[in-house]
């Protein structure tokens, strides 16, 4: 079992910057895949970046240059660096990572970005 726990979500105003964490009860470099992903009311949750045991890193279409996503092996967590954010960009991110066969979720974290 791998409980995940989000944090460094709030209101920014357009144009400015947010760190999100997900902080992983198993060590993250024992998981296959962590991946960040945000949803919208009455929308499909997304998949907004992930990265592989490997290091490899991957981005969806609209937040490539802006978000970058990174492990951090010191603290266990795995950030999510947002910047130059958008009102667009404003949903509840949710950390997911696999391990084995199976998926986890975290509780989520809102990200609002209005002036």
């Amino acid at each position: 079992q791998v409980q995940l726990v989000e944090s460094g979500g709030g209101l920014v105003q357009p144009g400015g910057s947010l760190r999100l964490s997900c902080a992983s009860s198993t060590s993250i470099s024992s998981l296959n895949a962590v991946g960040w992903h945000r949803q919208v009311p009455g929308k499909q949750r997304e998949l907004v970046a992930h990265i592989q045991i490997s290091g490899t890193r991957g981005y969806a279409d609209f937040v490539k240059g802006r978000f970058t996503i990174s492990r951090d092996f010191a603290k266990n967590t795995v950030d999510l660096e947002m910047n130059n954010l958008k009102p667009e960009d404003t949903a509840v991110y949710y950390c997911n990572a696999r391990k084995a066969w199976s998926s986890y979720w975290g509780q989520g974290t809102q990200v609002t970005v209005s002036s």
